[in-house]
């Protein structure tokens, strides 16, 4: 059973997603309307949810009392509307601005056709080619971090004298479950080890490059209790950014990635943010660095909505079956990561549970599944459902799997 808690019916509403005589309102517009009016499957955006989290991120750093940057990790949705959305909020170089980490070129030309400058673009890639340097390189002030040794003689070999940040591995990490964690006792494809650290630094002097920014990301989708695990995987990376600075490389940011989720369900408890910030004050202010945080999911997850139509109600071995015209292709959380997330329909969204469910998709694959074993209220064919906490990893990751289209996308701005 997916479901564990007996957490309010109501949790999951905020500002911009509520219930209003009946009915399921997202940006104060009716969701069912919204569905009927576009089609369905149907990603559904408050721009103001994006907005606010991000403003609830800075104030709670600026508790910390130490120099900062926020960047939104654009893979977790790079829709046009939603990286306008974050360069709205400050002027380059401001402190209200966000900026942005990049995993690829595609994001880098996205973001800088966006209207955000390379100085603001942070890319942290992972066996980075010549054709993605091809790009890379051409963005003049763009901050580059490595997660290779090699990677270090391919820049150095194209771009002498560059200044790099390096990404370490500091054999620790924190996720949402264990498989999401990207360092640990098992070795993982991301990072240099501080047993090759020498050797990095003597490869970048080789070439003439200068080591500013210290990376590592620790892992995926973590909550509260993963806090004291993250706090390990940074002593760990502060120790390492001892070292380099020891080794003469003056450094100036250390960026401890993304990785902090929301909650998808009643019983998940998020991260206090400052909290966070305490501890990333603790760590790093002694190094006297800025401080890059470089989240995706925590900042966009809770600000989107998938809205699907209920196209069968069906009992199957015992089991009762409520079946979606969405697939994983759509919505893949929980195929793909296993977070939990939370369905309610758009009428009545806070009736009762008397039902224990499994809701499924229409993609041919037993996998594809939204909940198990899940206490749902009673629905019928032709309802609309909303899958709450869709607003990243959700349309970034659609395909056309199965030859499904891919969904419609709307962007709202918030009304009363």
């Amino acid at each position: 059973m997916d479901r564990t808690d007996a957490a309010a019916p109501d949790w999951w509403i905020r500002p911009g997603l509520d219930v209003a005589d009946g009915h399921l309102r997202v940006a104060g517009r009716d969701a069912e309307t919204l569905a009927r009016d576009h089609g369905t499957p149907l990603y559904v955006y408050d721009l103001e949810r994006y907005r606010e989290n991000a403003r609830r991120f800075q104030a709670a750093l600026a508790t910390a009392g130490i120099p900062y940057r926020l960047r939104f990790a654009m893979k977790a949705n790079p829709d046009r509307e939603v990286m306008a959305a974050f360069r709205g909020l400050g002027a380059p170089g401001s402190p209200e601005s966000v900026g942005i980490d990049a995993c690829s070129p595609g994001e880098v030309t996205r973001a800088l056709e966006c209207g955000f400058l390379a100085q603001e673009i942070s890319y942290t890639g992972t066996n980075v080619s010549e054709r993605d340097l091809d790009v890379i390189l051409v963005a003049q002030g763009l901050r580059l971090n490595l997660d290779a040794i090699s990677q270090i003689e391919r820049v150095g070999r194209r771009a002498p004298g560059r200044t790099i940040g390096i990404r370490v591995n500091p054999a620790r990490g924190a996720g949402y479950h264990a498989g999401l964690e990207y360092s640990g006792d098992r070795p993982t494809k991301f990072g240099i080890y501080e047993d090759r650290l020498d050797e990095a630094v003597a490869t970048a002097a080789r070439h003439g490059l200068t080591i500013d920014t210290v990376h590592f990301h620790a892992g995926s989708g973590w909550l509260a209790q993963g806090l004291p695990a993250f706090e390990a995987a940074l002593a760990e990376a502060a120790r390492m950014a001892r070292r380099l600075v020891d080794l003469g490389c003056p450094i100036q940011e250390v960026n401890v990635g993304g990785g902090l989720g929301a909650p998808g369900r009643g019983h998940e408890i998020p991260v206090d943010l400052r909290t966070y910030a305490a501890v990333l004050a603790r760590h790093l202010g002694p190094l006297g660095v800025t401080v890059a945080c470089e989240p995706g999911d925590h900042l966009a997850r809770d600000a989107g909505i998938v809205l699907a139509e209920v196209v069968t109600v069906e009992d199957r071995g015992g089991a009762r079956f409520v079946g979606l015209d969405a697939g994983w292709n759509i919505s893949c959380g929980y195929f793909v990561y296993g977070f939990l997330q939370e369905i309610v329909p758009c009428r009545d969204p806070l009736a009762d549970r008397t039902w224990t469910v499994g809701i499924a998709g229409h993609i041919n694959e037993g996998h594809d599944v939204f909940a198990e074993d899940y206490p749902f209220p009673p629905v019928a064919e032709g309802d609309i459902v909303a899958i709450v906490a869709s607003g990243s990893y959700a349309q970034a990751m659609s395909s056309t799997h199965c030859l499904r289209p891919l969904a419609r996308a709307i962007h709202l701005e918030r009304r009363a």
